[in-house]
């Protein structure tokens, strides 16, 4: 099962795929892909950390290169937050060889996929405004926006949250 929690920034999606994967089968993995580079990343990584201490996850924290991941162990649940920092983080931390940004980070969710029972994706709604980016903005944007339609493809469930409230856009509603 693969469900998809998308939406605006601050909207539930953490707290919405934290209630859905310890309903899910074990053994519980949150896959952290945020990496700290300032006091800011620092005080929301403690408090997703805060928030989730006593729920029975096993935090790996993986900035890039999800698609050569390997589980401690197969099957359960694992919540992989999020595709937002993970393409970022293809795109500027530059590897020997560079990669596809969309390639690289849709690979990593089919592997964690080959793995878990249950993989919850968390991804921000991007696109949607009509700002004047920068170039390297508005590539961001579109690497995120083409990685989120084909996750969502991919999903048996997609959820869009708004006010902590779940709209489910594909599949069964839980």
């Amino acid at each position: 099962m693969l469900i998809l929690l998308t939406g605006g920034s601050a909207c539930g999606k953490s707290t919405y795929g934290e209630k859905l994967a310890v309903q899910g089968p074990k053994p519980l993995y949150y896959i952290a892909a945020m990496q700290p580079y300032d006091e800011e990343c620092l005080k929301k990584i403690a408090r997703h950390r805060a928030l989730r201490w006593d729920k029975g996850f096993e935090t790996i924290e993986r900035y890039t290169a999800v698609d050569t991941l390997e589980l401690p162990k197969t099957g359960g649940t694992a919540l992989l937050e999020c595709l937002c920092n993970l393409t970022a983080n293809e795109m500027y931390i530059q590897p020997e060889t560079p990669v596809d940004p969309v390639e690289k980070v849709v690979a990593g969710v089919e592997n964690l996929r080959r793995q878990t029972d249950t993989l919850i994706v968390v991804t921000n709604d991007v696109g949607s405004d009509d700002e004047d980016y920068s170039e390297e903005t508005r590539a961001y944007i579109r690497y995120l926006g083409e990685i989120n339609a084909r996750v969502a493809a991919m999903a048996d469930r997609v959820y869009e949250l708004v006010a902590g409230i779940p709209i489910c856009l594909k599949g069964e509603t839980v």
